[in-house]
């Protein structure tokens, strides 16, 4: 609870902990630490309801606490993942991971409470306790074997999707929320149903898209995955389908967009897997690492934001006449994904950064876009396109082929040590002055 009492920004912080490297004793100092600055916070108002020298007096309060604890962290972090992961035989997904750690080491990352009451503020009245899950998770993939490890643990089927294979053997149909998934011959269909917004990801297309992918790589009548969007609601697109308009901008300005569900979980999970595969074991020798199938992209209308970053991460893109692809981080203010990391394989570093760092839109079809997308038909066609592509990759050396070019593109030191970066800055953009201001810019437009 906060109470309307100011805190007067004279009042110094306290010292920081002296660290000695000894874990238990280094944990009881930010614990103490923590404790200390959460209690000062606790005087301020809320958010919204700060001066500019209560505003000023909370960011030092966070500032010095997410200090301590990345140094506690660039000390601790191996230690801490192998306390909370019990030696590695744990596979345990984010959200878990910060339960644990609440649990065993208070003060390391926010309480449970102190998250839940996040999630009824809009962005900007959030105070941002998301930046110090970035710091913790960051930590960790920086560590070679806690950063390998929590990696390999998103690419085990999520929560759920085990219980669901059967239904899908039987059926060949399974209609989720937000995705159906429809087995047609060798290809699982995966298609968007999220049509009240242009098929824009929110935490529940996300989560059923794991899901849908988790089938489509356990089912083994399955060799081709395709991804498309349905149909949507939009005026202007009425009774079309569209692929993506990306991350759900009216749910980011109203703080229904999660760091660990969608911001993070969303790399290390169902993107992850569409680009490094699914693993259901611990392999021996005669089974490969990962089950990996091809997949294909149809895209109608247009790809954009996280829409275009999936067609990084497939086989074949196929796309109707006068579609177009595009990734507005400049615009947004926010990190496309890992588009850094896998944009400029495809199209060299110069494209590449008149993409990511001017907005330029690309339109299927034009000079340049072959490096993207492998054919362009009529709106008309599009669907018999994906059926010769189906055709095309089905074969069976078309996996362990397509395996050992992932392993070629993005070796997993790569990947993790991208990742590692990603979950810092990613945290920090979402609550930067700059992305809020232009979400609230958005939000008052007619």
């Amino acid at each position: 609870m906060t109470s309307d009492a100011p805190v007067s920004p004279a009042i110094p912080l306290p010292p920081p902990p002296a660290f000695t490297g000894q874990l238990p004793t280094d944990h009881k100092g930010l614990q103490h630490y923590a404790d200390q600055l959460d209690r000062f916070l606790s005087q301020l108002p809320s958010r919204p309801a700060r001066d500019t020298e209560q505003t000023d007096r909370a960011a030092a309060l966070h500032e010095a606490r997410r200090t301590a604890r990345h140094s506690f962290l660039a000390r601790h972090a191996p230690q801490v993942y192998d306390v909370l992961t019990d030696g590695g035989t744990l596979q345990l997904r984010l959200p878990d991971l910060v339960r644990q750690a609440q649990t065993h080491f208070p003060g390391l990352v926010p309480t449970a409470a102190q998250l839940a009451d996040e999630r009824g503020h809009i962005q900007a009245d959030k105070e941002g306790y998301e930046i110090d899950l970035g710091i913790f998770f960051g930590a960790l993939l920086r560590s070679p074997t806690a950063g390998a490890h929590l990696i390999a643990t998103m690419l085990h089927p999520a929560p759920g999707s085990l219980a669901l294979l059967d239904t899908f053997r039987r059926q060949d149909l399974l209609e989720l929320e937000t995705v159906v998934v429809e087995r047609r011959g060798p290809a699982a269909h995966v298609t968007f149903h999220n049509h009240h917004c242009l098929n824009a990801e929110d935490n529940q297309l996300i989560a059923d898209l794991e899901t849908a992918v988790d089938l489509t790589l356990l089912d083994d009548r399955v060799r081709v995955g395709v991804l498309r969007g349905g149909q949507v609601d939009h005026p202007r697109y009425a009774g079309r389908r569209v692929f993506s308009a990306g991350i759900n901008l009216k749910d980011l300005r109203n703080g229904s967009i999660s760091y660990l569900d969608f911001l993070l979980g969303r790399e290390l999970g169902y993107v992850n897997k569409l680009a490094h595969g699914l693993l259901t074991s611990d392999p021996g020798w005669r089974q490969p690492a990962a089950v990996h199938k091809p997949w294909v992209a149809a895209v109608d209308a247009f790809a954009i934001g996280g829409g275009m970053q999936l067609l990084l991460v497939v086989d074949r893109v196929l796309a109707e006449e006068g579609a177009y692809f595009s990734l507005p981080a400049a615009e947004e203010g926010i990190v496309p994904g890992l588009s850094n990391l896998r944009l400029p394989r495809f199209t060299g570093a110069r494209m590449a950064r008149q993409v990511l760092l001017c907005g330029r839109r690309l339109r299927a079809g034009e000079a340049g876009t072959e490096l993207l997308c492998d054919e362009v038909v009529p709106a008309d066609r599009l669907t018999d396109a994906v059926e010769r592509a189906v055709t095309e990759l089905a074969g069976p050396a078309a996996a362990a082929n397509r395996a050992m070019l992932a392993l070629a593109d993005e070796p997993w030191d790569l990947l993790r040590r991208y990742l590692a970066d990603f979950a810092v800055v990613q945290a920090e953009r979402i609550y930067s002055a700059d992305v809020l201001a232009r979400i609230e810019q958005r939000w008052a437009r007619p």
